[in-house]
């Protein structure tokens, strides 16, 4: 792959990065500086539901977090873009995409499906 093209899908994964820690700094900044002192339980019930959605959401951006930094480490070591299951170029359009896959389209095709008749 180019080098220019590497490293513009370098600085989108670095941003990513920056935009998910930034964002895990803000949720943990409200949750220590609400005060836990609600008398009305609807509003409690409220914070809760609204706090187990921020939550889920932070967890779901530390599994990207993960991801983010084994495709970084993928362009470091030269293998970025390369399937892993068949061994060819991935698209440049599904890198785009998706620049922390590992898979192309079609092995990833074939995962799923694989996944669905399997019932997982």
């Amino acid at each position: 792959m180019e080098k220019d093209l590497l490293e513009k899908f370098r600085k989108q994964l670095e941003d990513k990065r920056a935009e998910i820690i930034s964002e895990a700094d803000k949720t943990l900044a409200e949750m220590t500086d609400q005060n836990t002192n609600i008398p009305d339980p609807n509003d409690r019930a409220t914070i809760e539901s609204d706090r187990s959605f921020e939550l889920r959401i932070r967890d779901r951006e530390r599994k990207l977090l993960g991801k983010i930094e084994e495709a970084i480490s993928r362009i470091d070591e030269g293998d970025f873009g390369i399937c892993e299951g068949c061994g060819d170029d991935i698209n440049v359009k599904r890198l785009e995409a998706r620049p922390v896959t590992t898979l192309c389209i079609d092995c990833k095709t074939m995962q799923e499906q694989k996944e669905k008749s399997q019932g997982l």
